[in-house]
Order: C-alpha cells, then sequence, then structure tokens
C-alpha cells in the first residue's frame, strides 16, 4: 500500500512499510525510511507505485480547469480533495485523477481556501474577482517592468523613469514600477543606476544632478513663486543726495548704496538699505515665500532668489531710480572721526551703480582723478574705512576670494567655467564690508539701547550664530551686530529692517520679546543658511572639479596645513592625500591628479614630490 502525505506543504509519495493507530513507517521513492503521523497522510493507493504516482498525476493537474473545478464544487462547504476531484472528472475518479486534484487545488489559493488538511473551500465570487483583477495587474505590472528593464539595458529610458529620475535616485517609492525596473536593470547592467541613466542620456549633465538633488531635498515643491502682489512704499520724503552702489558684474539684487556729502567741518557719509520691509508685511503672501525660503541661494553660474523679481523691480536701489531706503547717516570731521549719526527712512536717488571690475584699477585712489564716476567720494569713503578697520583692530590677513564665471548653460556638458583668484582687502572691498559692518553695528545698538528684540549675530568661541539677545561679535570685534543691509537676500535683514523702521518711526515694533514665531525664525534660519551655505560650497568644487577636467589638468601645486590636509595654490579646494609623506605646515608638495569623478563629485590625488628648497 502506498500513501501521498503533506510534509510541511510539500506533497510526497511513500510506500508503507508497518503501520500504527497514530504513525506508520514509510520508504520513500529513494529508499529512505521515515516516520508519519496518521495526521499527515492524504490518500492511500495500491497502485501506481508511490514513484509514479506524482508523475502521472501531475499532467493531470496542468490541464485541470480550475475556473470549471470552481464552478463545479459546492459553494460555501468545506470538501474534502476526493470528492472535488469526483465531482470535476465525474464517477469515482482514479487514484492518478484524484492525486492531479489535490495538486491542483493546492496551486490555486486564490480559487479554493484551504481549511485542513485536504480540505477546500471554494472562495466567494466577489473575493475571487478581486483576486483574479489583482494577479491580472500583477502580471501586466511585471511585464511592464521586464519591458522598461530592457529598454534601460539597450540605453533607452522609458518617459516614467525619465521624467522622475531625481526622486528615484534621491527620494524613491520603493514599492514603485519605475523604481524596481530601474533597480533590477541596473543590477543586471552592474552598474549603479545613477551611471545607468546617464549613460541613457536621461540625466543631461552631472550639474543637472547636483543641482536637481538639491531642489528635491530643499526645495520639493519647485523654486517658481507663487502670485503675490508688491505694495509700494508710502509716500517718503526726498533725500539730498546722489547715492551709488558697488557690485559684481552678476548682482541683480542691489541692497546697498553709497552717498558722500560735503559739510562745513567735513563730510556726511550715508549708507543707503533697500526698503522692501516697506512693502511686504508680517504674515503676507510676501513674507511668506521670504520667511519659507529664509535666504536667496547662491551658486556659479546660477542662484535661487529669496524674493519674485517684482520685488527687486520696485525696492532693488537700481541705477537712475528713486528708491525707498534706510539711511544710515554718519558726520565726520576732517580727521575721519565720527561726530554725529542719525537714521531716516526715504526716497534715495540711485545716480550710479558701479560693478567691480570697472574700480579694481585702484587709480582712482589718487587725488585729483576722476577715472571713475564718484572718484572723489569713493577716496573719502577709502579714507573713513582705513579708520574704521583700523579702530576696529582686525587683521585681515592675506586671504583669497574666487571669483567663478560659468560660460553657458550650467546643465549643459557644453558649459566652461572660469576660475579667477581676488586677494580680500582691496580698496574697495574696505569700502563696502567696513560700512556695512558700521551700519550693522549702529542699528544694533540701536536695537539694544532700546531693549528691541532683534536676530542679533553673535561669535565667540569661533562659533557664530543667530540669537535674540544682543551680543558681542568676536571676529569682528565689535560689541553688538546684526545683518540689517541685505533684506532682499536674507530673512533675517527683512525682519531686522522692520524692527528699525519701527524705531525711525516711533512706532511698536512688529516682533515682541518671546513672540513664537520669531524664535523659530531664528533657528530655521541658523539651518537653513547653514544648508545653503553648504551646497554652496558643495558647487564650487564641483565647478573646480571640471575646471581640472577642462583645462587637462595632470598637476597641481598645494600647500600642506596640517597632517595630510592640503590646500590648492589656485583653487579653492582643501583636501586629504592619503599617501603624503609627513610634511610640515607651509611646506608645498606636487600633486598628481589621478582621477576626476564628476558624478560623486571628487578629485583622486596621489603626492609626486615636495616643491621647492
Amino acid at each position: 500500500m502506498n500513501i501521498l502525505f503533506d510534509d510541511e506543504g510539500q506533497l510526497k509519495a511513500a510506500s508503507i512499510m508497518s503501520e500504527a493507530d497514530a504513525s506508520m513507517q514509510v520508504e520513500l521513492p529513494g529508499g529512505r525510511r521515515i516516520k508519519v503521523k496518521a495526521s499527515n497522510v492524504l490518500l492511500k493507493f495500491a497502485s501506481p507505485s508511490a514513484s509514479e504516482i506524482l508523475a502521472r498525476a501531475q499532467p493531470l493537474a496542468d490541464e485541470i480547469d480550475v475556473a470549471l473545478l470552481w464552478e463545479a464544487a459546492a459553494q460555501d462547504t468545506d470538501s474534502a480533495f476526493a470528492v472535488l476531484a469526483g465531482e470535476y472528472f465525474g464517477g469515482t475518479p482514479s487514484t492518478e485523477q484524484t492525486a492531479a486534484a489535490l495538486i491542483a487545488l493546492q496551486k490555486s489559493p486564490m480559487y479554493f481556501y484551504k481549511k485542513g488538511k485536504g480540505i477546500y473551500r471554494p472562495a466567494p465570487e466577489a473575493s475571487l474577482k478581486a483576486a483574479l483583477a489583482g494577479a491580472e495587474r500583477k502580471a501586466r505590472e511585471l511585464a511592464q517592468v521586464e519591458h522598461w528593464v530592457d529598454e534601460l539595458i539597450r540605453g533607452v529610458v522609458p518617459e516614467a523613469i525619465a521624467s522622475d529620475w531625481a526622486r528615484l535616485l534621491y527620494a524613491p517609492d520603493r514599492q514603485s514600477l519605475a523604481y524596481k525596473a530601474l533597480a533590477a536593470a541596473a543590477d543586471k547592467a552592474r552598474v549603479a543606476p545613477v551611471h545607468l541613466l546617464a549613460r541613457a542620456g536621461a540625466i543631461a549633465s552631472t550639474h543637472e544632478l547636483h543641482f536637481t538633488k538639491f531642489l528635491l531635498a530643499t526645495f520639493p515643491k519647485g523654486i517658481a513663486f507663487p502670485d503675490a502682489t508688491v505694495e509700494p512704499p508710502a509716500e517718503l520724503p526726498l533725500a539730498a543726495v546722489r547715492a551709488f552702489s558697488i557690485d559684481d558684474d552678476s548682482t541683480t539684487e542691489i541692497d546697498d548704496a553709497f552717498s558722500v556729502t560735503q559739510s562745513s567741518s567735513g563730510h556726511v557719509i550715508g549708507v543707503h538699505i533697500a526698503a522692501p520691509a516697506l512693502g511686504i508685511s508680517v504674515g503676507s503672501a510676501l513674507d511668506k515665500i521670504a520667511r519659507d525660503r529664509l535666504s536667496t541661494v547662491y551658486m556659479p553660474g546660477n542662484k535661487i532668489t529669496m524674493l519674485p523679481d517684482a520685488v527687486g523691480d520696485v525696492y532693488s536701489l537700481n541705477e537712475g531710480k528713486t528708491v525707498a531706503a534706510v539711511s544710515l547717516y554718519v558726520s565726520i570731521n576732517e580727521l575721519g572721526e565720527i561726530t554725529d549719526s542719525r537714521s531716516a527712512l526715504e526716497l534715495v536717488p540711485i545716480a550710479n551703480n558701479l560693478r567691480l571690475p570697472m574700480l579694481e584699477d585702484e587709480s582712482w585712489l589718487s587725488d585729483g582723478d576722476s577715472s571713475v564716476p564718484f572718484a572723489g567720494e569713493l577716496r573719502v569713503l577709502h579714507t573713513f574705512a582705513q579708520k574704521l578697520r583700523t579702530q576696529r583692530g582686525e587683521q585681515t590677513g592675506n586671504r583669497v576670494d574666487y571669483n567663478f564665471t560659468v560660460l553657458g548653460e550650467p546643465n549643459s556638458r557644453e558649459a566652461t567655467v572660469d576660475i579667477k583668484a581676488r586677494a580680500r582687502g582691496s580698496a574697495v572691498d574696505t569700502i563696502v564690508s567696513e560700512l556695512m559692518i558700521l551700519a550693522n553695528v549702529s542699528w544694533a545698538q540701536m536695537l539694544a539701547k532700546q531693549s528691541v528684540v532683534a536676530m542679533f549675530r553673535i561669535q565667540g568661541a569661533g562659533k557664530t550664530r543667530m540669537s535674540s539677545q544682543p551680543g558681542a561679535h568676536e571676529g569682528l570685534n565689535v560689541p553688538s551686530y546684526i545683518w540689517a543691509t541685505s533684506p532682499l537676500r536674507r530673512y533675517s535683514d527683512l525682519l531686522n529692517q522692520r524692527q528699525i523702521i519701527a524705531l525711525i518711526r516711533g512706532e511698536t515694533p512688529p516682533y515682541e520679546r518671546g513672540n513664537a514665531d520669531f524664535l523659530a525664525c531664528i533657528a530655521d534660519f541658523d539651518v537653513t543658511y547653514s544648508t545653503y551655505a553648504d551646497f554652496q560650497q558643495q558647487m564650487e568644487f564641483y565647478w573646480c572639479a571640471r575646471y581640472l577636467e577642462q583645462e587637462k589638468t595632470q598637476r597641481v601645486v598645494a600647500t600642506v596645513i596640517r597632517e595630510n590636509l592640503v590646500r590648492f595654490d589656485h583653487l579653492p579646494i582643501v583636501r586629504r592625500i592619503n599617501d603624503l609623506p609627513h610634511q610640515e605646515p607651509g611646506v608645498k608638495v606636487m600633486l598628481a591628479v589621478a582621477e576626476i569623478d564628476l558624478f560623486e563629485p571628487d578629485i583622486h590625488l596621489r603626492f609626486i614630490e615636495k616643491v621647492g628648497l
């Protein structure tokens, strides 16, 4: 006698060697003998043999129309598989037919629910229809995934993947068909998904890769501005000055300008700051936009402004316009000493937007020179700024700035970059930095004196942060400091400007101490501003890597900072060199550019030799 039995869900056949009430000793077709519980036995039969039954039953099971079997079965009833076999085949089914029915039932859980060993119940019609629809959908999805995998391997990017590649790489829904296809194709091609997409043309350039990744993480709703109305300023008095600004060529949001007028005892220096706070009230649509972004985002070749262009059209200090401004006036004597100061809210005529390239040749510093507009005023400002710097006692050192000029569309692979060093501490740098510090310190002290809450900029123990309480800025060597001179570009400055305007007008400031939104803004600003700064630094490094590739640079000279940390001599790059032998700080070394990876981005370098004596 032979049996079919259930072995942990697997159907097996064996020959009975001996039998007891609760178990039996059986021999498997391969000769191995085992003990089987009687409760696991599903069918006893004399023929065919145990070694033949499953081989004969399987073809019959493959031919069974399970849908017909479901229709033949008694609904809402638990039935033994042998009964179901009789209903399907008719009469008394053979051993092979009975076994075939059991095999078919085991493989059809959508049609029949297993209610016990060898016992099955037909699925309710509604449940069956839902299950079949689900199975059909899964089959279609599987076919779709397989089709997309084949296309990706051939270098063709399906639209569903091409239109959402950034999210698939950096914030994927791992259950989506597009992600499953991309992951499977990358695994099949033995490359990272990002390289597979780039190779297939889904990613226009590595710049687009990094920029889009940043947008996805920081601006998930996109960078387009919602509709918002820009309110023009109310009527203001006209300032009796001719102001001029100093900015680089790429600046479009002009926040600050200067003026110089002669007085009986010396000069009156004016620092004029654009006043968008007059048209952006707390809680307005524009305020919500600025509060959400908190700052303009800068990067080589591009920027994401904090405010729509329409705000700049009204409030930017553009040449030839008369614009609302918050002005700080300081009276100085012939020795350059400040004898008086005051703040005003007024309309300021902007006579000129001077650009840095036209001021790089410092011939205008010579007495009588008129090679640039406002040369005489610039000389007065420079002399005054030097005195301010001396009074602060700040040491500027030999720091270098780098200007990045991207030629062409940044997202294009054909774009090129020009990187030029510019030493800090030039006459123009001194003018702009010192007068901005003067304005920010003056207004910080004005706010602190009146116990008005503001976003103060504090630095101590090497750490810089925003605070609602005034405090020293050790780096600038000043007792208190705020950011208030870039209100078109930083929300901290816009917020502080509202407080300053209220004091000038003798009104109650819009933000009071302990205001929850104000305190949240301080925390948000520090985090967001740091995120933007990190991205700017990342993109500057990316363009440095592209510059090295563009110029086919094979060797670079760097200066050891400490241990294996070096700084490139002619690019703003600081890297660790793993194979650098011990060198003293300040030693120059020659490095080989071994590999440039624009996807990370990364630059792999090797030590060649020490440079010089």
